[in-house]
């Protein structure tokens, strides 16, 4: 009987998760196969994926999909803030559909990307000074737990 409760638990959780179509529609994007595929990846595998890693992910299963398509399909949900793009690494942009304010660490060991809650600051003396704060990011770098206790990625 107890894990009947775990996955009816599951269930209800799940159908409160937005789906890739609900965000699109959302965000006032018209879905295509390739659009519904890239959100979808972007909502289930939050790991804050680079093109290479969606494109990796994605061409197995839909044999014509190009990095172009990618791209474009990237830059069209940037545009309508259905994602952001994450400059926290040097060498590649990330992607992350949670668009809530939040804060990303990355471990300079093993290069992933982790959420945090957005650190509180006072934006008063910004604000003061006569500037208007559309838009914060917060980047953090560092050593995860897992590299510090040198027990293998999982």
């Amino acid at each position: 009987m107890h894990s009947l409760n775990i996955c009816n638990d599951y269930n209800i959780r799940m159908k409160r998760e937005i789906t890739a179509f609900d965000q699109l529609i959302a965000h006032n994007i018209r879905p295509s196969v390739q659009r519904l595929a890239v959100m979808d990846y972007l909502l289930t595998y939050r790991s804050h994926p680079s093109v290479e890693e969606i494109y990796n992910a994605l061409h197995p299963t839909i044999p014509t999909l190009s990095k172009t398509t990618i791209y474009n399909t990237l830059n069209l949900f940037l545009e309508y803030g259905a994602v952001q793009a994450l400059t926290i690494d040097e060498k590649q942009v990330r992607y992350d559909a949670d668009c809530a304010e939040h804060a990303h660490f990355r471990c300079s060991k093993c290069n992933k990307l982790f959420d945090f809650p957005q650190p509180e600051f006072t934006e008063d003396k910004i604000v003061s000074s006569g500037f208007k704060i559309d838009k914060c990011h917060v980047y953090l770098t560092g050593i995860c737990d897992v590299c510090q206790l040198g027990r293998p990625l999982e």
